[in-house]
Formats: structure tokens, C-alpha cells, sequence
């Protein structure tokens, strides 16, 4: 049964949860409604499930696991190919639904839309180069095998603000590497995910091998903690939010469970006086303002060297107010969607006034928009200064606070200071200077004069409480493969054999022999 909209309907708008290759109701019966964060109009009702529910979707994923994962490494790289063409088939309604449940425009979802697909591509080869080693033994009796397998069952919780493309970069790897995978998606965006699972199995992805549970908020926890706790799960793979990361590692702590998580960030974004200030301004939009300010990687502090400053600060402020265009996604002008609900927009205020309250100025914005109660003005503050909470804490808003600085060593503390290590960036012509950030900043990712650079081929991940793990790249199967050890013993040389040097001796010595090996002068 389709979903509705009253802007949008499609035959991938689907209000089933997805087990086993079925349409399934929860088992209380019990649904939950999800809410356009612009218009905050009514998209439709998917099943409010519980732990009843994602257990028998475990019990469902782990049985199937035992026949997926004696396909074919041939045979997985084309039934994800298909799901790849149907994904592309389709990506303009695809980005049409991340833009009714998310709220970014319409032409941010079709990137993201973009990207997704690409991951699934990406995986549906690598499922063909999992190779295993042979290795060297130092004894001549055995040998030394190192081979790759799946890792079993793969529990994945993903988040909101990138409905669709979070998927498939985790699900696509698990499934090219022979995994079976139980996916939460956010309570705000499920519909992304659910149109994915019918495209899946137009694909031939086989019924058991993906499985969406859907679940209000209130259910969000005791779903993660039976994902985390089961002993039928190999590896939980989760983004979001780091004090939601720590809990899920404590539950999967009991099982000793393998753990991919994609965390919080704290971003930096440096400017030098040496840099092209109009490139950095630039970057800074194209970063900063994406997704309503509402990604893991958005430069969250924006650092800037006195001697282009106020250069920065005012060309900043002027694009922000030229370009950013505050409206419903689906409108072709809208260039700054909402936040995806109130509680963002509350924090995003709360950030606001602290800086106020401490001295900073507001070039542009800081206000609620008067589009409606999930807008937020798009906000440039000047004379930021360390101890306000905009720049401890992630934004996850339009908001972009300008800090000054002196020199390059203050720079670096001011950048590396936090216990977050996603993403960092930094803009300079110096050549010296590029390599001394490259190899300084404390970050699993670093853009130099560039803020756009996710790209499947790329490993994706962060140091320190940003994450564990990568995604992404020919690292990210990785996470889903066991590495298992074989030493094959016993090996002789056959009875009565005789020695290697006499058989050569022979050789040597036969003419008629040597013409086979040897060839003759003309």
C-alpha cells in the first residue's frame, strides 16, 4: 500500500516496514506519523515496532545469512548492479522524497540521491575483489592461508539528514560482502529507506537479505539495544551523534561486538592570509550552508587570520545574504531548507544567544525565520570568541561563527583542541604552510582550499570520539569481512621420490631433454 502526499505520490512511497522480502505491519499494530519539516503537513503512517519485531527480523536476517553468503562474489556484484540501474531508473523521485522528509531543496537531494546510487556501484565491483593472501611458511611441511569471509549478520541504524545516501553506502557494502543486514532508519525520514527496499527487490536481492524495521522515538533505544545485545548480530554500523555512539558501544560491549560508527564532528575551517579569499569564500558556502548547516562534516568553526579578517567577515556576509533563499525544497528558489524539527530549531537558538550574551556580533541572521516554526535564518557571527558553546559544541545549523586568529601554531591548537576528529579544512597558497596543516590537523579527513570531497572511491571516517571504522572506498567492505587463518600441515614429499638435484642432473645431461627447455641457434 502507497503512501501519501499532497504534493507528491509514487508507487515507491511505501507505509510497510520490510522483512524477510514482505510488507509487514508491526505486530502490536501500532503505527507513527511522519511530518514534511517544511509544511509540516501529514506524509503518511509507517508501523511503530518494538523489540518483538527487530528480533524476528534478526532471526530472519541470520537464517538467510547462511545461504546469501555462498552466493557467488559474480552473482552479488550483479543483483546489486540491477538495484544500481533501478536506483538511477528512478532518482528523480528518489530525491523527491529525501526533499518531503528531510527538507533540503530539491536539488541537494538529487545530489545526495547521486551519491547514493554511486555507493551502490561502487560495492556491486568491489563484491568481485575480496581477495584473501598466501603467505610465506616457514616450514616446509604447511602452508599459510589467509582468507576473507562475511562477518554474519550486519545491524545498521542511520540517520536523517541523509535519508538515503547513509543507507546504501552501509547496506550495499555489507550486502556486496555476503552479509545480511537489519536496518533502523531515523523516525523522521523512513520513507527513503522503504523506497529503497522496493527497489532492492525489483533487483532480485533475495527476501532475508534486507530488512527495515521502522519506529517512533520512543522505540529508537530498545531497538538499538536488542541490535547491539543479540548474539545473532556480528557488527553494529550506526551514524549519528557521539553520546548516542558511546551507549550503543556499551551495549555491544556484552558480546564483544565488531562496531562501525560514523560520529559527531567539530569541524574547523581555516583561512590563511595567504589564501585566495573568494575560493574560501566559496567553499565556505558550498560547506557550511548544505543541508541547512545539518552534516556531520560542516566547517563548525570558521578560523580566520587577522590580516583577511574583516575581508572574510564581509564578503561572507554579503554571499549569505544574496544567495540564501529560505523556502520549502520543493520550490525551485529555496536554497536553505528548514531544520528537521523543533528541537533543532531550539538548539540552534540557544547557540545564538549564548554567543550574544558573550560579546559576539551578528552580521547577518540570527533569528527564527518567519517561513515557518523549522526555518532558521541563515547566521554569520563575528568576534567569536573559544569559551562560547557555537564553537564547543556542533551547531547542526545554518550558523557559521568567525573566529580570529594570529598564527599558524595557534591555528593548529585552536583546530585540534576538541574531542572530535571527523573533518577538518584550510585554505592557503603556501606550500610549506599545505603540508605542515596536512600532516598536523587531527581529523580522519582534511580538505586543502576544497570543503566538497566525499566521493565513494575515498575513505570516509573519523579519529578520535568522530568514529570507528571507514565507509567508503576499498576500505569500507572491509568492516563486513573476518579475516580467517588456515595453516594446512602434513605435507610430504611422495614415497620413494627422488631428491630434486639427481632429477635436474638427469635433465642436464639428456640431450633429447634439453631441446624442450633450450632453444637452438638458428
Amino acid at each position: 500500500m502507497a503512501a501519501s502526499n499532497v504534493r507528491f505520490s509514487s508507487s515507491l512511497m511505501r507505509n510497510n516496514a520490510y522483512i524477510n522480502g514482505k510488507w509487514v505491519d508491526s505486530k502490536s499494530g501500532n503505527t507513527f506519523e511522519v511530518y514534511n519539516p517544511s509544511t509540516q503537513q501529514l506524509i503518511g503512517n509507517v508501523p511503530d515496532m518494538t523489540e518483538t519485531d527487530v528480533q524476528s527480523a534478526i532471526e530472519t536476517a541470520y537464517k538467510t545469512f547462511y545461504t546469501w553468503r555462498d552466493v557467488t562474489a559474480k552473482e552479488r556484484s550483479r543483483i546489486l548492479r540491477n538495484w544500481y540501474n533501478l536506483c538511477v531508473k528512478h532518482k528523480d523521485d528518489l530525491a523527491k522524497i529525501v526533499t518531503i522528509e528531510n527538507g533540503k531543496p530539491l536539488s541537494d537531494a538529487g545530489n545526495e540521491v547521486n551519491y547514493g546510487n554511486d555507493f551502490i556501484a561502487w560495492y556491486s565491483e568491489e563484491a568481485r575483489r575480496i581477495y584473501g593472501d598466501i603467505v610465506s611458511s616457514p616450514d616446509p611441511s604447511k602452508r599459510i592461508l589467509l582468507m576473507k569471509q562475511p562477518i554474519g549478520v550486519a545491524g545498521m541504524i542511520t540517520p536523517w539528514n541523509f535519508p538515503n545516501a547513509m543507507i546504501t553506502r552501509k547496506a550495499a557494502a555489507a550486502i556486496a560482502a555476503g552479509c545480511t543486514v537489519v536496518l533502523r532508519p531515523s523516525e523522521d525520514t523512513p520513507f527513503s529507506a522503504l523506497a529503497l527496499c522496493q527497489l532492492a527487490e525489483e533487483a532480485g536481492i533475495p527476501p532475508g537479505v534486507l530488512n527495515v524495521v521502522t519506529s517512533s522515538r520512543d522505540h529508537a533505544g530498545p531497538i538499538g539495544k536488542v541490535l547491539c545485545e543479540s548474539p545473532l548480530v556480528s557488527i553494529i554500523s550506526f551514524t549519528g551523534s557521539t553520546a548516542v555512539g558511546k551507549i550503543l558501544q556499551n551495549h555491544c560491549a556484552s558480546s564483544m561486538k565488531k562496531t562501525s560508527m560514523e560520529l559527531g564532528g567539530n569541524a574547523p575551517l581555516i583561512i590563511f592570509d595567504s589564501a585566495n579569499v573568494d575560493a574560501a569564500i566559496k567553499g565556505t558556502m558550498g560547506a557550511k550552508f548544505r543541508c541547512g548547516g545539518q552534516t556531520c562534516v560542516c566547517p563548525n568553526r570558521l578560523l580566520v587570520q587577522s590580516g583577511v579578517y574583516d575581508e572574510y567577515v564581509e564578503k561572507l556576509t554579503e554571499r549569505v545574504k544574496e544567495e540564501m533563499v529560505i523556502g520549502d525544497g520543493l520550490d525551485k528558489e529555496t536554497t536553505l531548507g528548514p531544520l528537521i524539527n523543533t528541537r533543532a530549531v531550539d538548539k540552534v537558538k540557544s547557540l545564538v544567544e549564548d554567543a550574544k550574551s558573550k560579546g559576539a556580533t551578528i552580521t547577518t541572521g540570527g533569528e527564527p525565520s518567519d517561513q515557518g516554526r523549522h526555518f532558521y535564518q541563515a547566521t554569520v557571527i563575528s568576534d567569536v570568541t573559544n569559551d562560547m558553546r557555537c564553537v564547543q559544541e556542533e551547531i547542526f545549523g545554518p550558523v557559521a561563527p568567525i573566529m580570529k586568529f594570529e598564527t599558524e601554531e595557534e591555528a593548529i591548537a585552536l583546530a585540534n583542541t576538541t574531542t572530535s576528529g571527523l573533518a577538518g579544512y584550510f585554505y592557503s597558497e603556501n606550500i610549506s604552510q599545505v603540508w605542515r596543516m596536512a600532516e598536523q590537523l587531527e581529523y580522519g579527513i582534511v580538505g586543502v582550499n576544497e570543503t566538497l570531497m566525499s566521493t565513494v572511491e575515498a575513505a570516509f571516517g573519523g579519529w578520535k570520539e568522530s568514529g570507528l571504522g571507514r565507509e567508503g572506498s576499498k576500505y569500507g567492505i572491509e568492516e563486513y569481512l573476518e579475516i580467517k587463518y588456515v595453516c594446512m600441515g602434513g605435507l610430504k614429499k611422495s614415497e620413494g621420490a627422488a631428491k630434486p638435484g639427481a632429477v635436474i642432473d638427469k635433465v642436464l645431461h639428456d640431450d633429447d631433454a634439453l631441446k624442450n627447455y633450450i632453444p637452438l641457434d638458428n
